[in-house]
This record gives C-alpha cells, sequence and structure tokens, in this order.
C-alpha cells in the first residue's frame, strides 16, 4: 500500500514522503479500514507516539494522522460490532501508524459507523475536534445551559466545533480569535467575539467556564476570569496559574465510539459542521505539514 512515512525526528516535516509500506496486520480486535479520507495534527510530528510504541521502542518509519473515514476492510480475531464493508470514522492509535496511508489498523472500540449520507471528507474532520471539543465542555468543565462559556479560537477545528455545541446546549458564548476569525465565530453561534490581538481579554469579566486551544500567556491571563466553582479547561498543556476559587484541567482527548456516533447523527442533521479549509490528495500531504501552508478549517487527504 501507499503511504505517508517519517523516518528521521530530527528532520521535520521534510522528513515526510510518499513510499510504499506493509499492508498492515490485523491484530486481536483490529479493524483494518480501507481509507477514504484522512485528518491530522500539524503539530503531531513533536508527539512521542509517532516515534515509538506503547513500550517505547523505536516505531519508524511511522506513519502519521490519528483520524479517518472509510470502509472496513478486514476484521481481527475477536472483533464484534463492525462488519467487513461497513463505512465507519474515528480515531487511529496514537502509538501505531496512523491514517495518512491507503489502509490502517484500528482498535474497534475507536471507530463508529458512518451513516451513509455523510461524506468521508466531512467525517474525517470532526474525530480528534469533535470528540476534544465535548469532553472538554461537558466531561470535564461540566458546562449546563444558561453559564457563559469563553472559548478560545473559536473558528478553528476545536473551538469552532465547541462553539456550536455550547449554543446548542443553550449557553451564553463568547469566542476569541483574530479579526478575520469574528464573522465564522459569530455565524457558528458564538454571542460576542473578542479580538485577541486589538480587545483586553480582561474586559471579558467573569464566565463559568474556560475552553482554551492556545496555552502560554493567554491561558494564565484566563484564569482570572473563572468564577468561584467554574472550571478552566485546556488542551494546550498542564496549566501554571490557576482559578483562585475554581478548578484548572488538562486532558488529552479519548476515543468514545457512542459519542462519534452522536456526533455523526449532528452531522447528518445538520446541527453540526466542521470547518473544512482545504482538501488535498495523498501525495500532498506532506506540504499540508508545512507552517506556511496551513489555512483555516481543517486540511483533509482525500485518498483514492
Amino acid at each position: 500500500m501507499r503511504a505517508i512515512i517519517v523516518r528521521d525526528r530530527d528532520a521535520g516535516v521534510g522528513g515526510l514522503s510518499l513510499s510504499d509500506m506493509p499492508y498492515p496486520h490485523a491484530a486481536e480486535n483490529d479493524v483494518i479500514v480501507r481509507v477514504h479520507a484522512a485528518g491530522f495534527t500539524p503539530g503531531e510530528l513533536d508527539w512521542p507516539g509517532t516515534w515509538c510504541d506503547r513500550a517505547g521502542r523505536d516505531r519508524t518509519p511511522s506513519v502519521p494522522g490519528h483520524e479517518l473515514s472509510g470502509v472496513v476492510a478486514e476484521l481481527g480475531y475477536g472483533t464484534t460490532g463492525l462488519t467487513v464493508g461497513q463505512r465507519v470514522f474515528g480515531l487511529a492509535d496514537w502509538t501505531r501508524n496512523g491514517s495518512l496511508a491507503e489502509y490502517a489498523a484500528v482498535e474497534a472500540r475507536n471507530l463508529a459507523p458512518l451513516p451513509a449520507d455523510v461524506d468521508h471528507t466531512v467525517a474525517a474532520a470532526l474525530p480528534i475536534s469533535g470528540l476534544t471539543a465535548w469532553q472538554g465542555l461537558f466531561d470535564h468543565a461540566r458546562l449546563t445551559t444558561g453559564q457563559t462559556v469563553l472559548i478560545h479560537g473559536a473558528a478553528g477545528g476545536v473551538g469552532s466545533i465547541a462553539v456550536q455545541l455550547a449554543h446548542e446546549r443553550g449557553a451564553r458564548v463568547i469566542g476569541t480569535g483574530r479579526a478575520t476569525d469574528r464573522d465564522t465565530a459569530l455565524r457558528l453561534g458564538s454571542d460576542a467575539f473578542l479580538d485577541l490581538q486589538a480587545d483586553r481579554l480582561e474586559d471579558v469579566g467573569e464566565v463559568d467556564v474556560v475552553f482554551d486551544v492556545i496555552g502560554g500567556e493567554i491561558l494564565d491571563r484566563s484564569a482570572a476570569l473563572v468564577r468561584a466553582g467554574g472550571t478552566l479547561v485546556t488542551i494546550a498543556g498542564p496549566p501554571t496559574v490557576r482559578p483562585t476559587d475554581g478548578r484548572a484541567v488538562f486532558f488529552v482527548v479519548e476515543p468514545d465510539r457512542a459519542r462519534l456516533t452522536d456526533l455523526a447523527h449532528r452531522l447528518r442533521d445538520g446541527r453540526l459542521k466542521p470547518i473544512i479549509g482545504a482538501v488535498r490528495p495523498l501525495p500532498e500531504a506532506p506540504t499540508a505539514f508545512a507552517p506556511d501552508r496551513r489555512t483555516p478549517g481543517k486540511t483533509i487527504i482525500q485518498i483514492p
């Protein structure tokens, strides 16, 4: 099969190349997915799991990418709940070869059925962003109707989903980003928008929940905005400044088949719309990682 591989940790984006790889092995409880569309996270070349397996052993050459949508091609021993030929989408494992390939071996529990009327390209934009947004807002911050949530990066991959979910839940949503993000954030459901380059973050006032995807100074300054009993949630890194009388949570997204199924229904019903910035073929995936080729929204790789 053809796949995007990376061999040298020090080479960065320049070390990505399109190569031939062996067809993946279906271990117990695995599914082999014929990948139709895949997503990736630009920073994943810095993740330990890109280079080592669960035991810490070098696993290069490795295939990056952790979001995929496709069709079940093969079932491993003991795999239940899915069938050959079924449309699926979900998360490829963090410490195994990923989704930027014609075929990928994935634990069955990381995949969910994909309705026939949801396009693979759209579905591939949802697993990480959708699960991260849901888990941050509802599992960790316990956002409820009538509360106020500040969502940083409101027009980004995770932030745009978080805005839509929080708005649907009945929360008051304040989105942040650059001036060019304002219209997108408001269209998705933000009640107000703060330009992080021109407006004072402190003018937001107290909020029940801060959902952060940026980190750094923005994360530190956001802690003071959390009202008593509120929650600061971030995926950028462990917070060094915590709310005076509230919680601070750093988390890494976890697979969840039931939640993926729910998100797929929202896609089908038009209640959730991922922002797709570019769709590119597999040979162009290495250049899509490059910082100077970033586009607004999620870049999806199509694999014909």
